[in-house]
C-alpha cells in the first residue's frame, strides 16, 4: 500500500513538473500589443507604423523595433533569459543604453494559442524607469 501512494506521487509530481516546463517560447514574435502604466497612467504603443520583433531560441533573445518606411528611428536589443514556470526573466546584455545594459527584466508569460503574454515591471532607478508593461505578441514562424 505504501508503494502504491509512492508511486501515485511520484506520477503526480512528475505530470505537474512537465507542465510546468511545457510552455515553447523560441521563435520569431511580432508585437501586436503594448501597454506601458506609469505614474498612474496607460499608454498604449502605436503600433500602426511600427514594426517590433522578437526572436527567441533556447538560451537567448533579441528584440528589433524600426518604424516603417523610415531609416532614422530603429533600435535593438538581446541577451539571454531564463524560463521558469511562467516566470520569464530578460537579461539585457546588447542594447545602446548604457543605463539598462546587464539588467534583469522579471516578467509573468502566458501562451494563449499562438499569442505570447509578457508582464513585468521595469524597474531602473539610474534611468528613471519605474512601470509596468504588458506586451502580446503572435508567432509568425
Amino acid at each position: 500500500m505504501k508503494g502504491s501512494i509512492l508511486i501515485i506521487l511520484a506520477l503526480f509530481y512528475f505530470s505537474c513538473k512537465k507542465k510546468a516546463s511545457e510552455i515553447s517560447i523560441s521563435g520569431t514574435w511580432k508585437m501586436v500589443y503594448a501597454e506601458i502604466i506609469e505614474n498612474d497612467s496607460i499608454k498604449i504603443k502605436d503600433l500602426k507604423n511600427t514594426a517590433f520583433i522578437k526572436i527567441i531560441n533556447d538560451s537567448h533573445f533579441a528584440f528589433f523595433n524600426q518604424e516603417i518606411n523610415k531609416s532614422d528611428r530603429f533600435y535593438g536589443g538581446g541577451g539571454t533569459y531564463s524560463l521558469v514556470g511562467n516566470d520569464y526573466v530578460e537579461t539585457l546584455s546588447f542594447t545602446s543604453v548604457e543605463n539598462i545594459r546587464n539588467h534583469k527584466f522579471p516578467f509573468k508569460i502566458q501562451m494563449k494559442g499562438d499569442t505570447l503574454i509578457q508582464t513585468g515591471l521595469e524597474q531602473i532607478k539610474e534611468a528613471g524607469i519605474n512601470r509596468i508593461i504588458t506586451e502580446k505578441y503572435i508567432k509568425i514562424n
